[in-house]
């Protein structure tokens, strides 16, 4: 047993060697390994990173000590197991022995009394016949006399023997006692032996266990300032979230346009860049979704617009005359054509006064035979009506005098007039000298804010160069019998 317990430290030793070969290992083809260099981490995730570093290494000691442990239980259960089954074996052998001792001792016993008996019975023989005899005996020689003595002499003799026999056969059996007594005296020291190791064993799983509190403690403590960086993480995270949008609630007045100056809520719809198939669609379900939440004031504003799509805009103009909550309309920069038709035909429209209002004929390509092409241009000239005429008829003239103004201003027929002139003319409502844009709330620099009229309709508008090298942006393809009613003097948008 003692020895076992001296082989128990170079065995732990040597499973300890085992387990941390691999991590060793391990170590040194990481070591190995390039690392590219990784940007410079904040202090917080470099404290997290620190944390989560010790966390895994104490969770792998951790590991280590408690499969080092199970093995040290599993070796020295079967160690004690072991053991007591050499004991048991041992007592067995010795119960045997005992057993084949008392055997052999009965045996020797019975053949002991047969002899005696066998002796006693030759001597009754022998006396009955000397009884019988004895007047023979007396006349016998003294030859005969010397024979009868000498059996005598030697009954006595087996007699004698027998006695020593059943002496040594009882020393024999005391012996055997004796051993007995102490072989199981021996058997009580190795078990008192053994339960003293089995609480020293005991003691130790109880060492470990309190070691592994402790080590699960440490761990909790290390989670928790784990959640606690985390927590920073998160809430500065939160907190850059929070500067990417104003975060003050937008202005909602009856009244938007006080005092030259027109307050605009975030029921905007911006009208940017060219008019083409799906704007008409981006425009009029805005305005019907602010009217199902509310009639406060709807604002469509208009940073610079050549125009578009005649059905397209007249698909604008009816959802604005349809709103159960009034349109503004706010021009910066410039509306023309079909934006501007947009803009004078609004119930409210107002403008910068440096900005531009431009109205001219709708114009298109003729293509086809001359009939087709007297066709198309009957249609064109409907269009002119259907949208020209409500313009004209706010300004107080006919279709007639409204196309003669347009070409007194400019020989290609581009009516173009200043915001602040364009309201003597009645194409919009007013000047506004200041426009507060308090449903503005995303950060322009971020990638999610607006960037205006591009794509809003589904579609990317992109530059081109043609042959000449002049860069231009090819429009969608109309629907039938649409046109392009849109400001475009330099041909830069092209069909």
């Amino acid at each position: 047993m003692n020895r076992i317990l001296h082989i128990l430290p170079a065995a732990a030793a040597l499973f300890c060697c085992a387990l941390a070969a691999p991590a060793a290992a391990q170590e040194q083809v990481s070591a190995k390994v390039t690392v590219q260099p990784a940007p410079t981490p904040s202090p917080e995730q470099a404290e997290l990173s620190k944390l989560t570093a010790e966390n895994q290494l104490a969770d792998q000691r951790l590991k280590r000590k408690l499969q080092q442990i199970s093995a040290d239980k599993e070796e020295l259960r079967a160690q004690y197991e072991l053991e007591l089954q050499k004991q048991k074996t041992k007592t067995a052998e010795l119960e045997a022995e005992l057993a084949r001792t008392a055997a052999e001792n009965r045996l020797t016993e019975e053949k002991r009394k047969l002899e005696i008996s066998k002796l006693e019975t030759e001597y009754q023989k022998l006396a009955s016949q000397n009884k019988l005899s004895s007047e023979q005996a007396k006349a016998l020689t003294s030859a005969q006399g010397d024979e009868l003595s000498e059996l005598t002499l030697e009954n006595r003799l087996a007699e004698e023997k027998n006695k020593k026999l059943m002496s040594e056969l009882a020393l024999r059996i005391a012996t055997l006692k004796a051993e007995n007594d102490l072989n199981a005296e021996q058997q009580r020291s190795g078990l008192l032996a053994d339960s003293r190791e089995k609480n020293a064993i005991d003691l130790e799983l109880k060492r470990l266990d309190l070691e592994e509190r402790k080590l699960k403690i440490e761990k909790m403590a290390l989670d928790a300032r784990m959640s606690k960086l985390n927590s920073d993480l998160d809430l500065r995270a939160k907190k850059a979230e929070w500067k990417k949008e104003s975060n003050t609630e937008p202005l909602y007045m009856e009244q938007p346009f006080k005092a030259g100056k027109l307050t605009v809520s975030d029921r905007r719809i911006p009208l940017n860049g060219p008019i083409y198939d799906g704007v008409g669609d981006y425009v009029t379900e805005r305005i019907n979704y602010f009217n199902n939440i509310s009639s406060q004031p709807i604002f469509i504003v208009i940073d610079y617009c050549p125009g578009g799509s005649t059905s397209e805009g007249y698909a604008i103009l009816k959802a604005m005359e349809s709103s159960r909550a009034p349109v503004y309309v706010t021009v910066k920069y410039m509306a023309a054509s079909m934006a501007a038709v947009i803009t004078t035909l609004a119930e409210k429209s107002y403008v910068y006064p440096n900005a531009t209002i431009l109205h001219h004929q709708p114009w298109g390509a003729m293509i086809g035979n001359i009939t087709q092409q007297k066709e198309r241009l009957d249609l064109v000239r409907e269009w002119d009506r259907r949208l020209n005429s409500p313009v004209a008829k706010k300004m107080g003239l006919t279709m007639d005098e409204f196309h003669k103004k347009m070409y007194e201003k400019n020989s290609d027929g581009d009516w173009r007039e200043f915001g602040d002139k364009a309201v003597e003319y009645k194409w919009v409502t007013g000047t506004v000298d200041k426009v507060e844009e308090t449903g503005v709330f995303k950060n322009p620099d971020e990638k999610s804010a607006a960037k205006g009229m591009r794509g809003m309709a589904g579609l990317e508008l992109s530059e081109k160069m043609d042959e000449n090298g002049k860069p231009y942006v090819p429009l969608p393809r109309l629907k039938p019998f649409d046109f392009y009613y849109i400001y475009n003097p330099d041909k830069y948008y092209r069909e």
